[in-house]
Formats: C-alpha cells, sequence, structure tokens
C-alpha cells in the first residue's frame, strides 16, 4: 500500500506572524516551518521568574530591555525562536512581536529541550553578532553552562554545584549566585562543585 505525500509548505516572515497572533499555543519557526512548542514545568517557570526578577532592575538601569518567554527572537529571514530570556541594549524595537539584535540570551534546559538548546540554537545564536552571552540554566540539578564573547571568540564556562562562587552575566556586568537563580525551587545544593572555563 503506497503512503500519501504532502508536499511541505514554508511560511515566510510575514506569513507566520500573521498566522500566529491566531494560535492557542506557541510555534517557533525554523527555516519557514513552524514547530509546536512544549508546556514548561513549574521548576522550569520558577528558575524563569527568578531570573527576570534578578535582572529586571539591573536592564533597566542601563536602558535595556529584557523579556520573557513571549517575545520572539528574529534570526535571519525565516527563522524565530521564543527565548526563555533576552536582554535586548541596542536600538529601537524592530517589530511589535519580535527583537533581532539580543546582547544576552538564556534557556532554561530540560530533557524535552535539550537537543534543541544544544546544538540548534547554540548553533544559530552564536553567529548573531550583536550577542555577548548565551547562558544554559539546568532545570534538573544546579549547573549553568555559558558561552561568552571574548574578542573574536567564544569562552565556555561551567558553573557545577559551586557554592560560594557567582555566575556571570554578560551585558549587565553582573554576577549573580547559583542560590539566586534555584531559590524555591527545590533543587538540592551540592556541596562540592566546579567551575570550568574553555576557549572554544
Amino acid at each position: 500500500m503506497g503512503h500519501a505525500v504532502k508536499a511541505l509548505r514554508t511560511l515566510s516572515a510575514g506569513e507566520y506572524l500573521a498566522w500566529e497572533e491566531t494560535q492557542r499555543e506557541r510555534h517557533e519557526l525554523v527555516e519557514g516551518v513552524p514547530h509546536a512548542m512544549a508546556g514548561a514545568s513549574r521548576v522550569h517557570n520558577l528558575l524563569v521568574g527568578n531570573l527576570y526578577a534578578l535582572l529586571r532592575p539591573l536592564a533597566r538601569a542601563r536602558g535595556c530591555r529584557l523579556y520573557s518567554e513571549t517575545v520572539k527572537l528574529r534570526i535571519g529571514e525565516s527563522t524565530f525562536y521564543y527565548p526563555d530570556l533576552m536582554l535586548v541594549c541596542a536600538g529601537d524595537p524592530p517589530h511589535a512581536y519580535y527583537e533581532d539584535q539580543p546582547c544576552l540570551l538564556i534557556e532554561v534546559v530540560s530533557q524535552a529541550t535539550e537537543v534543541i538548546d544544544r546544538r540548534e540554537k547554540l548553533s544559530r545564536y552564536l553567529g548573531i553578532q550583536s550577542l555577548q552571552g548565551y547562558l544554559l540554566v539546568d532545570s534538573r540539578t544546579r549547573k549553568v553552562e555559558g558561552f561568552l564573547r571574548r574578542g573574536e571568540g567564544w569562552v565556555y564556562a561551567l558553573w557545577e554545584g559551586v557554592q560560594g562562587k557567582t555566575i556571570e552575566v554578560p551585558c549587565l556586568g553582573i554576577h549573580i549566585s547559583m542560590g539566586q537563580i534555584y531559590e524555591d525551587t527545590g533543587i538540592p545544593e551540592d556541596t562540592g562543585g566546579q567551575l570550568k572555563t574553555d576557549q572554544i
């Protein structure tokens, strides 16, 4: 028995933005193809809220715009993502529903999003000229990974179960503690831990 074959129709940026406004659930657009987004866990929501509360006052003081989860990031002609947190410190917003010059991007990593966050998004995010840092915050254990711009290249940093250490936040010129990020999430502290950095 044969299988039905249906032609894949890609959406332009304008078509996607108009269509997305009518949808009940959010969709990201990757090279013109829409992908439905999975619902977030309670811990995911708490981590995004903690980070937003920590960074929002400093972003405002510097004249930057900080968004959480519902504002799109446009990359190229036909790719749009919904970063968990996005900091923009340059220029006026290009559109009512998206930004395209982020200084900092943060994704909260889960089992469902890990491959996309570490591969697909990593590759696309590090190609953004305005970007100074990409942070990955784990929702299962106290671990934060960072890709930090240094001159013409990038440095990889890992903060894992580090007690008394702070995590660098690019663009805002601050450091925040693991305890502040994971406050009230129920994820236990680790008495060990390490800080590791590598050039990439």
